[in-house]
């Protein structure tokens, strides 16, 4: 019974919500309140979405702590592979998607243990997940389907995955992708009938670049026959 003991103390420590959370709006950086008292959720978990679990032995969701991505419905762009008329000449590339496939081949059919930090801006927990050795949260960044959260702090071994992940273009490294809080501010529709056109147009009207694709676009020259 003790996974249910520290349900109870999940429950006691969770701070209560402004207002109706929004699962995929706002800012999933780790600005929530500390967790005073060492929580451990530990089980079988599903993927929500490529930087959260689901644990339905205590019916919570968990965030990974010190990453974001795509959220599903968001999609990024392949410069290299022609897409059709609607996107012009990028390939669509559903981000979300793919992340939340990856999580679940790393997390597989084992346990997985999440040493609670604290609480989101939605108030869904946050915190370090393993599933066996494997940090998650590293492995996303090292695969390139997460990104280092603006606002949490820096971990080297993240850094270091994300780096590796950048340079070898891996991911959402090798794509051209709206920055997610961008993408999370603007687009109207987050369902999963979400189409790629929708997001070639918030790409056109972006305020933030990160992916290095962009920054090769604007090093290339205007005339390419020479």
């Amino acid at each position: 019974m003790r996974h249910l003991s520290a349900l109870a103390a999940l429950m006691l420590l969770i701070p209560a919500p402004a207002g109706a959370a929004d699962p995929i709006g706002g800012s999933f950086a780790d600005r929530a309140p500390v967790v005073r008292q060492h929580v451990v959720m530990k089980g079988r978990a599903t993927p929500i979405d490529g930087t959260s679990l689901w644990f339905p032995t205590y019916g919570r969701s968990v965030r990974l702590a010190g990453i974001d991505g795509c959220e599903l419905p968001q999609w990024a762009f392949d410069p290299k592979r022609a897409g059709d008329a609607s996107t012009g000449a990028l390939a669509p590339v559903p981000c979300g998607a793919l992340a939340k496939a990856w999580l679940k081949r790393t997390v597989g059919s084992g346990s997985v243990t999440c040493d609670i930090r604290g609480f989101g801006a939605d108030a869904m927990p946050v915190g370090t997940c393993r599933s066996g050795s494997r940090d998650l949260a590293h492995e996303m960044l090292r695969v390139g389907w997460a990104r280092l959260s603006p606002d949490a702090p820096r971990q080297p071994a993240y850094v270091d995955a994300q780096r590796y992940a950048v340079s070898a273009r891996y991911g959402i490294w090798g794509t051209y992708v709206l920055d997610m809080n961008e993408w999370r501010a603007k687009a109207v529709d987050r369902t999963l009938d979400r189409r790629p056109a929708a997001d070639i147009n918030l790409l056109r009207e972006r305020k933030v670049e990160f992916t290095p694709p962009f920054a090769d676009a604007r090093r290339a020259p205007v005339r390419r026959d020479r």
